[in-house]
C-alpha cells in the first residue's frame, strides 16, 4: 500500500474540526507521480490515524470528496475521549504537526516517459496526520525513492499488505460506529439542553421534558400497575414501600413539599431529618461543666455534664382522594397537578397544626405544648397588656444574643395586624414593612413568620412566640406513598388514591424559645 505525503493546506478549529486538501491536482510529486482528477472515489467515515498507525485512531473523516482544487477532506478529532487526539490537536495548533498523508492502493496506472506514474484510479484506505510531511519519498512498507523500480500496483497485494488493509478496514468500521454514536449523542444532548416549557397543551405522559419516574407514576395512576410497560414498572418498583404502595417520584414529591411549606412554614426553618428506623434517640445536654477561680495550690472543684435521651417517634398521617375514571383517562387534564393540590392541602394543614400545637400523642409535639419553654405574661387579661410595645421589646431582649441573631417571630395574621399599630416610647413603629419586594416583614429587625395555627390574642392563649426554629426537629420516616384502589369505588366510576406518610416532631432546645402568654 502506497503512502503519499504532502505539506497539505488545512485548518483546525478549537473544537477539533479539520478542513484541508489532502492531495492537490495538476502537479507531480518528487518522483513524478501524478494523481489525476477522477482517481479518488467518494468516501465517507474514513479513520483519522496518527502516523499511519492503525492502533492510533484519533478521529473520523466525515467527508472526502474531489473538488477542482484537489481531494478535499473534512473531519473531527476525538478530543473528548482520546488523549492522543488532544495532544495532536495541540501540536497542530502550534504548527509542530502540519501535514496530511494518504494511505492508498493504486488501481489503473501508466508509466510516464520521464519517470513516475499517471494514476487514474486508486482506493484510499486511510488518511493520516503526520509530523514531517515534507519528505516526499516516504512510503508504507515500500520505499518510494528515485531510481527504484515500483512494484506492480495491478497485481494482488502482498500478504502483509492485505493483513494491514484488513486492520485498517476494521478500524474504519469501528469509526463508522463511533460516528453513528456521536450523531446520536449530539441529538440526545440537544434534547436534554432543550429548555423545559410549561406545555399546558401537552400531557406530561407525552412530554419529553418529564422524567421517566413521573411518567411511570402518571401511567400507574391512570391505568394501574398491571397495564404498565415493564420499564415504567421498574421506575416505580425501585421505590416500593413495605405496605404495598408506591412512593411518588422525586419531581412529584417535590411538588407536594412545596405545597406543605405553604401550609406549614415550620419546615422552612426547622431542622428536618430523614430516618430509617421506627424511632431515633438524640442526646440532650442538661448541664455543662463550670470553671471556678482557685489559688495556686488549692483544691480544684469537680463539675459534671449531665444528659438525657430525647426520643423522636414518627407518626402516621394519611388521607385519600377520589378521582373520576374519566378524569384519569383524559390526557388533557393535569393529573399530577390535581393530586398534588389535593394531597398537599390535606397533609399540609394537618401537619402544620401538629407542629404548632400537637400534644405528642399519636402526632408530633408542637412548639406551644413542649416543656421547658420560658414564658412572658402580659399582666392584662385578654390583651397584650397596658403597654404592648414595651412587652414585645422586653420579650425580644430576654433571650440570649445568639438566639436573637437567628430568631424569628411566630404569630397568625390577626395578631400581626394588631402589632402593626404599636409604637415605642419615641413614637416610632416597632414593626417595619419591607422596602425591597419579597423581603420579609420584620419586628425589631427580625423576620415575622405567619402561622395560621397560632392562636389569636385571648385569655390564657399564647399568640406570639420568638426563637430560633433550628431548635425544633422534624423527623421524616416515610415520604409520600400513594396506593391506587380501582375496586372499592368502581360502582361510582371513581378510583381511590390512599396517601400516607410518617412524620414526627419535637423541640430539641427549649432555651432557644420564648412565648408570650395572655393573662386569664
Amino acid at each position: 500500500m502506497d503512502k503519499l505525503e504532502i505539506k497539505a493546506a488545512f485548518t483546525v478549529s478549537d473544537a477539533g474540526e479539520i478542513t484541508g486538501i489532502a492531495w492537490p491536482f495538476g502537479s507531480p510529486d518528487s518522483v513524478g507521480d501524478i494523481i489525476h482528477k477522477g482517481a479518488f472515489a467518494a468516501s465517507a467515515a474514513l479513520p483519522i490515524l496518527f502516523e499511519h498507525d492503525p492502533n492510533r485512531v484519533i478521529g473520523n473523516w466525515e467527508s472526502c470528496v474531489e473538488t477542482d482544487a484537489g481531494f478535499e477532506v473534512k473531519g473531527r478529532l476525538f478530543l473528548d475521549g482520546v488523549p492522543r487526539a488532544r495532544e495532536v490537536h495541540t501540536n497542530m495548533k502550534t504548527g509542530r504537526i502540519n501535514g496530511l498523508s494518504i494511505g492508498f492502493r493504486a488501481g489503473e496506472t501508466k508509466a510516464r516517459p520521464g519517470g513516475g506514474r499517471d494514476i487514474h484510479s486508486l482506493h484510499v484506505a486511510e488518511i493520516s496526520i503526520v509530523a514531517n510531511p515534507s519528505h516526499p519519498d516516504a512510503r508504507i512498507l515500500t520505499v518510494k525513492s528515485r531510481g527504484l523500480v515500483m512494484p506492480n500496483e495491478n497485481t494482488a497485494p502482498a500478504p502483509e499488505y492485505a493483513e494491514l488493509e484488513k486492520k485498517v478496514a476494521a478500524v474504519a468500521d469501528e469509526v463508522k460506529t463511533v460516528a453513528k454514536l456521536t450523531e446520536r449523542f449530539d441529538k440526545l444532548e440537544a434534547k436534554f439542553n432543550r429548555p423545559a416549557a410549561a406545555n399546558s397543551n401537552v400531557p406530561a405522559a407525552d412530554n419529553d421534558n418529564v422524567p421517566l419516574e413521573t411518567k411511570a407514576f402518571i401511567e400507574f395512576a391512570r391505568r394501574g400497575v398491571e397495564c404498565m410497560e415493564q420499564k415504567a414498572v421498574a421506575a416505580l418498583t425501585v421505590s416500593t414501600d413495605s405496605q404495598g404502595g408506591y412512593l411518588a417520584p422525586e419531581a412529584f414529591g417535590n411538588e407536594i413539599l412545596k405545597s406543605i411549606v405553604e401550609f406549614s412554614p415550620v419546615r422552612a426553618y426547622a431542622k428536618v431529618t430523614t430516618i430509617a428506623a421506627p424511632e431515633i434517640k438524640l442526646p440532650r445536654k442538661l448541664t455543662g461543666t463550670a470553671a471556678t477561680w482557685v489559688a495556686e495550690i488549692a483544691d480544684r472543684s469537680q463539675s459534671d455534664m449531665t444528659f438525657e435521651q430525647a426520643t423522636f417517634t414518627p407518626y402516621e398521617l394519611a388521607t385519600y382522594v377520589d378521582v373520576s375514571t374519566q378524569l384519569l383517562e383524559d390526557n388533557a387534564y393535569n393529573l399530577e397537578g390535581e393530586l398534588a393540590a389535593d394531597l398537599g392541602e390535606a397533609f399540609g394543614k394537618t401537619e402544620a397544626t401538629a407542629f404548632v400545637s400537637g400534644d405528642g400523642t399519636g402526632k408530633p409535639k408542637g412548639l406551644l405544648t413542649a416543656t421547658g419553654i420560658a414564658e412572658v405574661k402580659t399582666g392584662n387579661a385578654s390583651t397584650l397588656g397596658t403597654d404592648p410595645a414595651a412587652t414585645i421589646i422586653g420579650m425580644f431582649h430576654k433571650v440570649p444574643s445568639v438566639v436573637a441573631q437567628n430568631g424569628v417571630w411566630l404569630m397568625n395574621r390577626t395578631t400581626l395586624g394588631a402589632l402593626r399599630t404599636l409604637k415605642d416610647g419615641t413614637g416610632r413603629f416597632i414593626m417595619l414593612d419591607p422596602i425591597t419586594a419579597g423581603a420579609p416583614v420584620t419586628l425589631l429587625g427580625r423576620p415575622i413568620v405567619e402561622m395560621v395555627d397560632m392562636p389569636d390574642v385571648a385569655a390564657n392563649a399564647y399568640p406570639i412566640m420568638f426563637g430560633d426554629l433550628s431548635g425544633y426537629r422534624i423527623i421524616d420516616r416515610i415520604g409520600l406513598s400513594v396506593l391506587r384502589d380501582p375496586y372499592s369505588q368502581a360502582t361510582k366510576g371513581t378510583v381511590r388514591f390512599h396517601a400516607r406518610k410518617r412524620v414526627g416532631g419535637d423541640v430539641t432546645n427549649a432555651d432557644r424559645f420564648l412565648k408570650l402568654k395572655v393573662a386569664a
